[in-house]
């Protein structure tokens, strides 16, 4: 193991940093082109057929998640072939998994608004934009598994470029597509299918090295029993675990749906801002991913604990940062991101929830990067459990009374929930130093 330092810990996150804002940028993107339109039901079908397919993607994140953890360990141990053999088995249940949705796509889309139907301006919208999006289900789990690999090896400017070609992409295709030719919410559609396929052929060509000379030893180690037995212990709690995030998420634009389409265009304006801030965060938790992951695999219990130290107090500095950003700048990137004067006004009434989200949220997103490196998979559920349950409680008690209000205090004391667990098991249990603690 090379020495942890704050050196270290900035080399691997810059990279991330750069690479995980321009997805929520991208959001921001796909609704400042609609928003041109100065209607609120173009804004809204965009956000709801993006929460569905998140919600469908993300299920599948513990491909990103889990490959990062395992195949750390495993470069940190210095087994190459079992590295590699983790992305492979990866991007096999990638293509499975995403020609299942392809296949199954009529009832999924059907399921998605019988559960929380949205009025029939957008949901006729959001339904031309999935029938288009969703070909593109293979291509961006496989992501998943590509990106967690990159990351276990900290070649994390290669993830840069990899989501500056797909976000870069999808943004110049958006404007292309709806403001010059004007395909609305379709052309938003038509922009992330391309940029997904084509960035899988790029991101497979940035993981090169797994075709390597190793590529027979891990073809063989395939249908290794240990291995995918260890896989399928770590991947089914961060399967459950994300699930449950995600429903959570899921749950607050479907419930934000109830209020109207301008409290729904408003809080899908807002959870840009969100996501900007839990994106660039993550770069910190990948760092503590990287090198937790390696120093376990090592067997260095005293570097995973001071990776684990130092990627919080990154963390917390750049949480800081964020929300003395939302405050200067909120007002005039609403402004930016749509022209209609009911969304404006409504989206200013709760921009101080998110000038308050990044201090909230910031050690549940630390935390998930440490728990995902030293595969304490186990843990990371048990702190998710506790936090919905939190969340639909207070949903319960302040919606009635205080509205939309009550919606987003419930997200926040749902974030601020997880980052308390998830420090209090940390403290108890301490990273694993050995590859049967997952």
């Amino acid at each position: 193991m090379s020495q942890i330092t704050h050196a270290r810990i900035w080399a691997i996150s810059w990279p991330f940093i750069l690479s995980n804002v321009t997805v929520p940028i991208l959001g921001a993107v796909d609704t400042a082109v609609v928003g041109q339109l100065g209607q609120a039901a173009p804004i809204g079908a965009v956000g709801i057929g993006a929460v569905i397919l998140a919600s469908l993607y993300w299920v599948f994140s513990f491909l990103r998640m889990g490959t990062g953890g395992l195949a750390a360990q495993a470069h940190g141990a210095g087994d190459l072939a079992e590295r590699d053999a983790t992305l492979f088995r990866a991007l096999l249940i990638a293509a499975g998994a995403g020609m299942v949705i392809v296949l199954a796509q009529s009832a999924l889309i059907w399921a998605a608004f019988q559960a929380a139907p949205a009025t029939p301006e957008v949901e006729t919208l959001a339904q031309r934009y999935l029938q288009i999006r969703i070909w593109g289900a293979p291509a961006t789990i496989a992501l998943y598994a590509v990106n967690g690999w990159l990351i276990a090896i900290a070649r994390t400017r290669a993830v840069l470029g990899l989501q500056l070609w797909i976000n870069g992409a999808n943004a110049v295709l958006d404007l292309i597509f709806v403001m010059g030719l004007g395909w609305s919410v379709e052309g938003v559609a038509i922009a992330s299918l391309i940029a997904e396929w084509t960035g899988l052929a790029l991101g497979l060509w940035l993981c090169r090295d797994a075709f390597g000379p190793a590529f027979a030893a891990a073809l063989a180690r395939l249908r290794d029993r240990a291995a995918l037995i260890r896989m399928l212990s770590v991947n089914s709690a961060i399967l459950l675990r994300t699930v449950l995030l995600q429903g959570a998420f899921t749950t607050f634009m479907f419930l934000s749906a109830g209020f109207g389409d301008v409290p729904l265009a408003a809080n899908q304006v807002l959870m840009q801002f969100l996501a900007i801030t839990a994106y660039a965060l993550d770069g910190f938790a990948t760092a503590a991913e990287t090198l937790v992951g390696q120093a376990v695999g090592a067997r260095a219990g005293r570097d995973a604990s001071r990776a684990a130290r130092l990627s919080l107090a990154w963390g917390w500095g750049g949480s800081l940062v964020m929300a003395l950003g939302f405050a200067a700048v909120g007002p005039a990137l609403i402004e930016l991101m749509t022209t209609a004067p009911d969304v404006r006004a409504e989206a200013r009434l709760y921009l101080p929830w998110i000038i308050a989200a990044p201090v909230i949220g910031v050690a549940s997103w630390i935390y998930d990067g440490i728990f995902i490196g030293a595969t304490m998979t186990r843990a990371m559920l048990q702190v998710v459990a506790l936090s919905v349950a939190v969340y639909a409680l207070l949903l319960g008690l302040l919606m009635g009374p205080f509205g939309n209000h009550g919606l987003w205090a419930a997200l926040m004391a749902m974030n601020a929930t997880r980052g308390v667990a998830a420090h209090l098991l940390w403290r108890r249990a301490h990273p694993p130093l050995s590859a049967s603690s997952a």
